[in-house]
Order: structure tokens, then sequence, then C-alpha cells
């Protein structure tokens, strides 16, 4: 009888199954590289945040020996924000950020959502095919561009005879110029949430004689909430964290009295570590001048921290999965 067993058996060692070794070698190195780059990164995040903090509390350990915790609270007469004569009134500068931030929210939330709005359920393909590269180009304009803006257009011919404002430099200027810069990106997030909303939604709605609006309304925003919160968050981070437009269109020069009115002059952190510092480390003035930019540094960057977490916790309870 003869055998049925091939006279060349295939065997299969575990070295064949690895694969090519070039391959292999290849694969490493890119293992490698990316978690050398990964790594780089974090090392620099810690860096820049160990730095940061070590000088916030020589500012901090600084102001303790000279007045107390107390002097980040002016009491004076005409409370501010006066670094160079020693006076830090840390509520000066948050509330310049926070009434900025509102006011640029108040303007690019409504904006933003409406032309997100507009591209996603009312558009025709060939007019967002180009509208949608412009707004995204729009998001990419130097915030310098639009310190320019503020200066020359939207404060002495706008916002001024409006509101009759003393001069065409106020919070209520940057927090609008603001709220301009913020809105492409507002829209544009929110246009991808809304884009990410399942057409059989829509459809249902249609099938059951909603009108668009009312599909819009009832159905596409309900959907997309859990992005349209996280754009509103991405809007309010950038518009904390801008720099130019705040330093250009504030109308401080490093230094202001405490206000909660939008139409004076008034400095937000970023524009007061901006114009403070004038690209030097030589700040002239009281001794802890240099190290309370640090200080600002580190109190926005808890702000943006905290705002981050809030916004987590809000999107994992208002996000819907499909």
């Amino acid at each position: 009888m003869s055998s049925l067993t091939p006279a060349n058996p295939l065997v299969l060692t575990i070295g064949d199954l690895q694969g090519n070794l070039r391959r292999l070698r290849k694969e490493r190195f890119m293992h490698v590289l990316l978690f050398g780059s990964a790594a780089l990164s974090i090392g620099i995040s810690i860096l820049i945040v160990f730095t940061l903090f070590r000088e916030a509390w020589v500012f901090l350990s600084g102001l303790i020996e000279q007045s107390g915790l107390g002097a980040l609270i002016d009491g004076g007469a005409r409370p501010g924000w006066y670094p160079r004569d020693g006076r830090f009134d840390l509520p000066t500068i948050v509330l310049g950020t926070i009434i900025v931030s509102g006011i640029s929210v108040v303007v690019a939330a409504p904006l933003g959502l409406g032309a997100a709005i507009y591209l996603s359920e009312y558009a025709k393909p060939r007019t967002r095919s180009w509208l949608k590269p412009i707004l995204e180009v729009l998001a990419g304009v130097p915030s310098v561009v639009f310190g320019f803006f503020a200066l020359r257009v939207l404060g002495p011919d706008l916002i001024q005879p409006l509101f009759g404002t003393r001069t065409p430099t106020s919070l209520l200027v940057t927090g609008v110029a603001i709220g301009i810069l913020v809105t492409p990106l507002m829209a544009s997030i929110s246009e991808d949430a809304l884009g990410a909303v399942p057409r059989a939604l829509r459809e249902a709605s249609f099938g059951i004689g909603a009108r668009r609006s009312t599909t819009v309304v009832k159905v596409v925003l309900p959907a997309a909430v859990s992005g349209i919160v996280a754009a509103l968050i991405v809007s309010v981070s950038r518009a904390i964290g801008e720099t130019m437009v705040a330093a250009l269109a504030s109308g401080a020069l490093g230094q202001a009295p405490r206000t909660v009115n939008p139409t004076d002059t008034g400095l937000t952190m970023t524009a007061a570590m901006a114009q403070l510092a004038q690209g030097s480390d030589q700040v002239v003035g009281d001794t802890l001048a240099f190290q309370s930019l640090f200080f600002v540094g580190a109190v926005l960057f808890l702000m943006t921290l905290a705002l981050n977490l809030v916004a987590d916790r809000i999107v994992e309870r208002v996000r819907n999965q499909y």
C-alpha cells in the first residue's frame, strides 16, 4: 500500500509565523519613534507646568512676606491691577476676563450655531462645498487682524456710536471682536456635530409630517447637543485664552482700575500678561512684577482646567449614542 503522506510536507515554524524581519524592524522603529514623540510632548508639558507653578509660588511667598495674601484683593479707594507699583488686585483681571468671555459667547454662540444649522440642514451641496472651506479659512485668520479691525472699525464706527463709550477701546469692543473671532470655530465644530446625527432620524421626522424647522429644533439639535456643548466650551476656552485682541482693544496698558462696566477700559488676564512682559524678562517695576506673570498664568491654567473638567461631565451627561 502506498503511503498517503506527501514526500515534502509543508512544515511551518514559529519563525515563519512571525513575518518578514525587515517589516518587523520597521514596525519596531515606528513604535519607538511614536512613543518617543508622545513621551517628549508629555515631558515638555510637565516642565511647563512645573516652571509655571514654581514661579507662581515664588510670587505668593514674596507677597506673603511683604504684605500678606490679602494683598491679592486691593482694598484701597481705587482698587486695580498695578503690578509695577506692587498692587496686585486679582479680581480686576478676573472680572475683565469673565466680562469679555461672556460677551464673546453671546456673540459667537447664536451666529456660529446659526451658520452650522444652515450649512448642515438648509444649504445645497454645491453651496456648502464652497461655504464650509471659507468658514474654516476664517477660523485660521491671525488674531492680530481682528485686533486692528476692532481698533479701526468696530470700536469707533459701531460700538462707540451705539453705546456712547468715552473711547473706541473698551471691554465691550474686546468681547465683540473676540466673539467674531470665535464664531467660525463655533460654527465648524457645531456643523460637524450636526452632520454626525444619523440621517434616519431626520427621515423618520419627515415621515410623520414634521416640517424642516421642526425637525431641526425637535430632533437634530437634541441629538447633537453633546457636540454643540463641546463646541461652546471650546469657544469659551478660546475666548479666555485670546491675547492679541484683548491686548490691542481693551484700552489699558498693563494696568487698570477694577470695573464691572463693559463700556470701560480694562484688562483681561492674557492682556495683563502680554502688556506687562512686552517680550522681555526685564520687567520694570516692583520686585514681584515679573513673578506675577507666572501667577496669573497659573490662575488662568486652573480656570481652563476646571472649565474643561466641568465640560467633560456635562458632555457625558447629555451625550446620545446611536
